[in-house]
This record gives C-alpha cells, structure tokens and sequence, in this order.
C-alpha cells in the first residue's frame, strides 16, 4: 500500500479554498491513501461557538462530502481527513474515511483538547475499522495519541493501519507514536499541520513533522516542522499482522489482562 501524507497549513474559515488545495495535492500524486491534518477544511482556533456551528457540516449533504466523493472517485484513493462536523443540534471534531466515492466511515474524537472542549462534543463510539483494498485501516484523531490504550484496542480488533489526523502543540507525540507501533506492531501514519493560528494572545503554533511509522518501532519517514510537504511511503501491511517479538514471545499471547486491574 502506497500511503501519503499531506502536511499544510488551512486558511481560516475558507472551507472551498481548503478543498481547492486538497484537490490539487491528491490529483498531483498517485498514492492509495491519503491522510491529512484535523480539522484540515476549517482550521483550529475559535473564539465564538457560533464560528464553529457556522463551519460544521451536515455530511449527508455537505460540501466537503460531496468534493471527497468526486475526488476519490476520479482518483480511486482513499482520503481519511478531519473537519468539523454537524449532526443534529451536536458539533463533532470529525475524521472522515472516503475511499474510491464513498464515504466509509466516520470518528467522533473521543478525547478533546484544551478549548475544543468549548465547541465539540465528545464521541462516543469507537474509531472504525475499514478496509481499504485489503488492508485493515483504523484512525485515531490528534490527543487520542495519549491514551495507549485507544491504539491497544485497534490492534486488538485487527488494524495494520492507523491513520492519525492532528493539529499538534504539544512536542511529545511524534516520539510517542513510535512506541504505539512498536508496543502494537502497526503502522501509523500521524498527518500534523503547520502554522500558527489564533488573534491576539490567542495564538497555537503547531508542531509539524508529520510521519510514518512502522510495527517495528521505526520512523519511516518524517516531514519538517514548519514547511508543507508531502511524504509518500509503500509499506507491507501484511508485517502489521506478525506479533512475535522473539521466537517464544507474542506481543499479544503474552498479555495478562486478568492482572491489570484499573482503579484499584
């Protein structure tokens, strides 16, 4: 599987120009899937509730859901995305997983951050698992990262893949998401933004360095911190269902759920 990660900065608020440019990335190249930042049609920063619920979309019937259609359709990729998302009266910080014109699934991120916890709402269900011409292929949005048992659960349900849209601050993830494929023996594919957003003293600058990273721990490919770019990579999905470590150990064989007794 030929995977690709598209590394940019969105224009505030200007959802059409943000497709636009997400048109034009994924025609530039060939690849089967493409990962792209969170929130990556609308930016990050808000200062009002009614900023969000003016950008969040309806994805039965959405702009940005009719675009991916088109796009991975003429293109026959797949496109796994973030975006703000209306459904009902709730707004959700949203991935989205399109492949060849149709939208296959959606995530709800589980675990906000700081000020989102001002616009979104929770999920509630767990990330999907899709295939993906064959590959088992799972997502994870931004802070989800922290919490290892978030990985540990997808690996445990099959994935090969996770693919990782972010908006990151923090300087820690990139280090850690090696360690979430090694102690799971997947791939992962962490698609950060760049920039800096915000009014006044309300300011994120966002880390960059979006990578790869394979079941043996190993960054197969890293972008700068501040310069958009895309890094392309073919991996095997099929190391992703190997979990030996050594010839008498199993990453998962060997786990002893019975002894690991949380809130005690």
């Amino acid at each position: 599987m030929k995977i690709a990660v598209y590394q940019f900065a969105p224009i505030w608020a200007n959802i059409p120009a943000n497709l636009e440019n997400i048109s034009r990335v994924v025609a530039s190249r060939k690849a089967d899937l493409w990962i792209l930042p969170e929130l990556a049609t609308t930016g990050y920063v808000f200062n009002e509730l009614r900023e969000v619920q003016k950008l969040a979309e309806d994805l039965k019937k959405g702009h940005t859901t009719a675009t991916l259609r088109e796009l991975t359709h003429q293109h026959q990729t797949a496109i796994v995305l973030g975006l703000a998302e209306k459904y009902g009266d709730r707004i959700f910080n949203s991935a989205v997983v399109f492949n060849r014109g149709e939208l296959c699934a959606i995530y709800r991120k589980a675990h906000l951050f700081y000020e989102e916890k001002k616009w979104f709402i929770p999920g509630v269900e767990p990330p999907p698992l899709v295939d993906i011409q064959g590959v088992k292929v799972s997502v994870m949005i931004c802070y989800d990262w922290l919490f290892p048992e978030m990985a540990r659960s997808l690996a445990l349900r099959g994935a090969q893949l996770i693919a990782h849209p972010a908006n990151l601050v923090l300087p820690y993830c990139q280090n850690a998401m090696l360690t979430r494929s090694l102690e799971n023996r997947v791939f992962t594919a962490t698609a950060n933004r760049i920039g800096s957003e915000g009014i006044g003293k309300k300011k994120l600058t966002f880390t960059g360095w979006s990578q790869i990273t394979a079941p043996d721990g190993k960054r197969l490919g890293r972008l700068s911190r501040d310069r958009e770019g895309i890094l392309i990579k073919t991996i095997d999905p099929k190391l992703a269902l190997d979990k030996s470590l050594t010839s008498l150990n199993d990453i998962f064989a060997d786990r002893r759920p019975e002894i690991y007794r949380l809130g005690e």
